[in-house]
């Protein structure tokens, strides 16, 4: 496995089967290089405050980039993070949500359209607020955000995304993921 990263400091977890490798995922030879033989691309690529706040088209300059990769090494298995405010759930945390999020859901728009436009398989995940939880529990369902869910933790989007790709499952699906 290899986590292709711009921030490799931020890797603490050390396993003689991850590779870290620095890199920009704008540059579609360098990931071209980095993902050729393998089976699967898990893209979690985010935005942080105060840039989320800000317009901005990192995540799907970034999707565009992964998609020319792709394209290029013939994988043809992707799995991308997105988030659950595109649902369009009603209420006014929801709305309250897209209000105050509404650059980085254009983003992800924008990033989410580029990958279900491709012939590839595709697994679209959007979690509600991420969490430091230890625990890798999780529900999902298919185009909409599981009933009563308002968390997911960062393990347990990393276990469906894997999960996900390794069972050859959600191909070409929008799912919901929270605890």
């Amino acid at each position: 496995m290899t986590a292709f990263v711009r921030s490799p400091q931020k890797i603490t977890r050390r396993d003689p089967r991850l590779r870290v490798v620095a890199g920009n995922p704008l540059d579609v030879g360098q990931l071209a290089k980095e993902i050729a033989g393998h089976d699967a691309v898990l893209s979690a690529i985010g935005v942080r405050p105060p840039q989320a706040f800000r317009p901005h088209s990192v995540v799907g300059e970034c999707a565009a980039s992964t998609v020319a990769a792709m394209t290029k090494t013939g994988l043809d298995r992707i799995a991308i993070v997105s988030a659950a405010v595109l649902f369009p759930a009603r209420g006014i945390t929801f709305a309250f949500f897209r209000w105050l999020l509404k650059h980085i859901s254009r983003d992800l728009e924008t990033a989410e359209d580029i990958v279900r436009s491709t012939p590839f398989d595709w697994t679209i995940v959007r979690p509600p607020r991420l969490t430091n939880n230890p625990d890798a529990k999780f529900r999902v369902m298919r185009d909409a955000l599981p009933s009563n869910g308002t968390v997911a933790s960062f393990r347990s989007v990393a276990a469906f995304m894997v999960d996900a790709v390794e069972q050859r499952s959600h191909v070409r699906e929008l799912v919901g993921l929270a605890r």
